[in-house]
């Protein structure tokens, strides 16, 4: 999964807000998403470098690389079957409704994944990004089951500590750099406030049901597909009237320039064709 556009970014942000409802992207007849690109949010994204939120149903995606940014697959618990996932570090694996895999393909590593026959899958496929510190580590991936994911509780409302530290309640850690992961719920009624540091970004994807959003700075009601990324925001609330379903991603910002090339991002256009360079000559090793 992944774009096909080149895009830069640097600097520091000066809007402390910013919407989007992406584009529709369909593949074939087994894959539908709404993808949202950080270009689209004029800096308040970062880390991350895209989001799509996808329903696949059948095989869409050949064995694809990756290089420069961590593939993450978030599967939601409404998922139907397995999801197969293999890669060139030797994972081959599936993963099943309410599991992540994070794979850091760093300077470069190969990846698939699939539905089973039958399964329906419902999931974010994220694009993190590394700093140029980490960029040309050795890749690396782990597979969070979704039996270990901790819960935290709400008013009239839950969510699932993907990723992240609330309290004294411990998700999975993200490598490198810290990022919160939560899958929230609402049901009618429902209240849901998440307390973090200002210096991070925050991005809300609404996935189901209408959800007011509010923060240090201001407030939006969001609509299934529209995303919100903010900064300087420390608490944030979120509350729905008839009940509803989101995610919220928060992380330190990069701040640095990097150029993507669909699934890949370096810091400059010779590295990427390098790594392409790479991919074709069989260096970026293989899946048997």
């Amino acid at each position: 999964m992944n774009t096909q556009h080149i895009d830069k970014l640097a600097g520091v942000p000066c809007e402390t807000h910013a919407l989007s409802e992406g584009r529709p992207l369909t593949i074939g007849d087994g894959f539908q998403a709404q993808s949202y690109q950080h270009a689209e949010f004029r800096g308040l994204m970062d880390p991350l470098i895209m989001v799509d939120h996808f329903v696949m149903t059948a095989p869409t995606f050949g064995t694809h690389a990756h290089a420069g940014l961590s593939a993450v697959t978030v599967i939601f618990e409404d998922s139907e079957g397995a999801f197969h996932n293999r890669d060139s570090l030797g994972s081959n694996l599936d993963l099943a409704p309410g599991d992540l895999y994070w794979f850091k393909a760093a300077r470069g590593a190969l990846h698939y994944e699939s539905t089973r026959p039958g399964a329906r899958t419902h999931a974010l496929q994220v694009f993190v990004n590394l700093s140029a510190a980490h960029r040309h580590d050795a890749p690396s991936a782990f597979h969070v089951t979704a039996a270990d994911i901790p819960r935290l509780e709400g008013e009239r409302a839950n969510a699932r500590l993907v990723l992240g530290k609330v309290g004294r309640i411990q998700g999975a850690i993200a490598p490198d750099s810290p990022l919160t992961l939560l899958d929230i719920d609402m049901n009618a009624g429902g209240r849901f406030t998440h307390s973090g540091d200002k210096d991070h970004h925050a991005w809300i994807l609404a996935i189901t049901g209408t959800s007011r959003v509010t923060w240090n700075a201001g407030f939006a009601d969001l609509q299934p597909g529209k995303a919100l990324a903010c900064a300087n925001a420390t608490d944030i609330s979120f509350f729905s009237e008839h009940g509803a379903k989101v995610v919220l991603f928060r992380g330190q910002p990069l701040r640095q320039a990097f150029v993507q090339r669909g699934p890949y991002a370096m810091g400059n256009t010779q590295e990427l064709d390098a790594v392409e360079a790479a991919y074709r000559s069989g260096r970026l090793g293989s899946i048997d």
